[in-house]
């Protein structure tokens, strides 16, 4: 079993400058690209399936303390590949990690796996987007945005318009940013809803903009 306290990624000098630089300088890098990273952690993440659920929590933990962003981005894949032995409840826990350096990159990679949850188990979309909804965190609540991405036909779309209109005016990039984009990719599916939508709520005009950049292309 590998010892999760010897586990090192090993980037490229090069690509540390341009890594960091593309997230605005906010965390350290190690400079190792995606899919290098996911070959040099894939027998760490594949042994992570046998590992108890506390184990696997702490691992998780672990690797989210470590200094280089890397690390953070292993910690996620390795919940994204254990996400199927995962309760609502064990993912309540795991949305701390949310709120912990946060940035767009590992929020939104975390959504993911809130939306592989709520795929896996229908019964219990509505029972997580309250969890998020309204939440004092803005990742959080970015969250209950954009956590239908990936239900396309089967999108609740009184949820959506929930999660829109509770941060409709919210003055942060991020925020307006997901509402656009949750409306943009619905919009794939409903067009004509998303056009009503945008033409009767008073969006901001960059979310609007962003929500109809699909139709309008």
């Amino acid at each position: 079993m590998i010892d999760i306290k010897k586990f090192q990624l090993v980037g490229v000098e090069e690509n540390k400058k341009p890594m960091e630089n593309y997230m605005k300088n906010r965390y350290p890098f190690v400079g190792v690209k995606s899919p290098d990273r996911k070959k040099q952690s894939n027998e760490l993440i594949t042994e992570s399936k046998l590992y108890s659920l506390d184990q696997l929590f702490q691992t998780i933990n672990y690797l989210y303390q470590k200094e280089e962003r890397e690390y953070q981005n292993v910690a996620i894949d390795m919940c994204e590949a254990n996400v199927n032995r995962l309760s609502f409840e064990e993912l309540q826990n795991y949305s701390q990690f949310i709120q912990l350096k946060s940035w767009w990159d590992t929020v939104d990679a975390w959504r993911k796996i809130y939306g592989l949850y709520i795929k896996r188990v229908p019964e219990e979309k509505e029972k997580m987007f309250y969890y998020f909804y309204q939440h004092e965190n803005m990742w959080m609540r970015r969250v209950s945005i954009t956590l239908q991405l990936m239900e396309k036909e089967k999108t609740n779309v009184e949820l959506l318009e929930k999660a829109i209109m509770y941060d409709r005016y919210t003055d942060e990039f991020f925020i307006q940013k997901a509402i656009g984009w949750s409306l943009r990719q619905y919009s794939k599916v409903n067009p004509n809803w998303v056009v009503a939508f945008t033409s009767e709520k008073d969006l901001l005009p960059f979310a609007k903009k962003e929500a109809l950049k699909q139709i309008n292309k």
